[in-house]
């Protein structure tokens, strides 16, 4: 396999670490022992790095092992190929069905987004509260919102919609916020499928699968922005920075864009309002001596987690004394001191989502509860105080 061509065809796809291997491949002259002893690790690391090359590369039309060599164009993949052979077995024609990357798909869409929201009204900045300044943050994981699901009492056990959502999310909220410390800063992260659609149709992006909605796409949009935008300045009357990260999931990789391009155009004039602009689906932020990704869940197992943060943020990683991974997907906490699982050096835990349950998860026999949490994270000492309200409890008169 020409790696050099590989190379020059994957580019930026190729990871860091893929990169390195297969140079090392390549001075060793196709010696993959040779390269995993010079590199200090075992043959079947660079091993699997070249195949997951490989396999970029056969996206883009090169694997000459099986007879392809016609690439695809710049900003496309190869969907198909399909090679006719003479009697002789030397291929006599062959044709080559391309579709656009999704990444580039994305990009422009992202592009299309950022001119449409420049229009906008632009909020005025908020009076930001007075409080001695400390090394705390207040981080408020929101685990799979679904604004815009719809869930039939009578076949799930419990009613909601649109109008049940905005009832119960921004009492829990308020609620998370009145009880938190004034934190120097806040970071409101929401973890993916914000959104309960990615598109008018109301079906899955991926399968295709038909989703229950409630009420009209736009009329989604509109909740969903009044829900986020009243956390956002809840959290404003609280601390003094208010960082907004917005993941893509996997019901609404389109909507995180928009959403985000939005709330970034909105917030424009208030300088205690940052939104992440970041549109990877594996994010992170530091504070101190605390590292923490975020990752929506649904491309990447939890035991994979903390070796995906070591490659990402390698200097971070040896500076911080602290890691955690937060995600959602799952609907549930992922253990069941509902702290997370640990694993040598990280903790990764998965988020609970306050909406209802939806049809498809009752059917498959998934069941969980429903609440909201906020973290306060110390520079030095890492996750020091964590409060929990669910949708049942937001009312309860607790002398915090």
């Amino acid at each position: 396999m020409d790696l050099r061509k590989i190379i020059e065809l994957c580019g930026d796809d190729l990871t860091p670490i893929q990169r390195k291997y297969l140079d090392a491949v390549m001075k060793h002259g196709g010696d993959k022992t040779a390269a995993a002893r010079d590199m200090g690790v075992c043959r079947g690391s660079i091993r699997q790095a070249v195949n997951a090359s490989v396999k970029k590369a056969t996206t883009r039309g090169f694997n000459p092992q099986h007879d392809m060599t016609h690439t695809s164009a710049p900003g496309y993949h190869v969907k198909g190929v399909s090679t006719y052979y003479g009697p002789d077995g030397t291929p006599k024609g062959q044709w080559v069905k391309t579709n656009k990357d999704q990444s580039d798909i994305l990009a422009e869409l992202r592009e299309s987004v950022h001119e449409l929201v420049a229009t906008l009204p632009k909020l005025s900045p908020v009076k930001a509260p007075k409080h001695q300044p400390n090394d705390l943050m207040a981080v408020y994981p929101l685990g799979d919102p679904h604004i815009g699901m719809l869930s039939y009492g009578l076949e799930t056990g419990q009613n909601w919609d649109l109008k049940i959502a905005e009832e119960k999310f921004l009492p829990v909220f308020d609620r998370l916020v009145r009880s938190a410390p004034q934190c120097d800063e806040a970071t409101i992260i929401d973890l993916g499928d914000f959104w309960h659609a990615d598109n008018i149709a109301g079906v899955t992006p991926a399968s295709g699968h038909k989703l229950d909605m409630d009420g009209r796409f736009s009329k989604m949009i509109k909740v969903g922005f009044r829900i986020l935008r009243r956390m956002i300045d809840s959290a404003l009357l609280r601390h003094g920075i208010v960082n907004v990260v917005i993941l893509p999931g996997n019901h609404d990789a389109v909507g995180s864009i928009y959403l985000r391009e939005a709330l970034t155009n909105i917030y424009e004039n208030e300088p205690r309002v940052k939104v992440l602009d970041s549109v990877a689906l594996f994010q992170y932020f530091r504070w101190g001596q605390v590292l923490v990704g975020m990752h929506h869940g649904h491309t990447c197992k939890f035991n994979n987690l903390p070796l995906v943060m070591a490659a990402d943020k390698a200097q971070d990683w040896g500076e911080c004394t602290n890691r955690y991974w937060y995600t959602g997907h799952i609907h549930h906490t992922s253990h069941m001191e509902m702290r997370g699982k640990e694993f040598q050096g990280c903790i990764v835990e998965s988020f609970r989502t306050i909406a209802g349950p939806e049809a498809y998860s009752v059917e498959a026999g998934y069941r969980s509860g429903q609440d909201s949490k906020c973290i306060v994270l110390h520079k030095k000492y890492g996750e020091i105080a964590r409060q929990t309200v669910s949708v049942d409890t937001h009312d309860i008169d607790v002398p915090f």
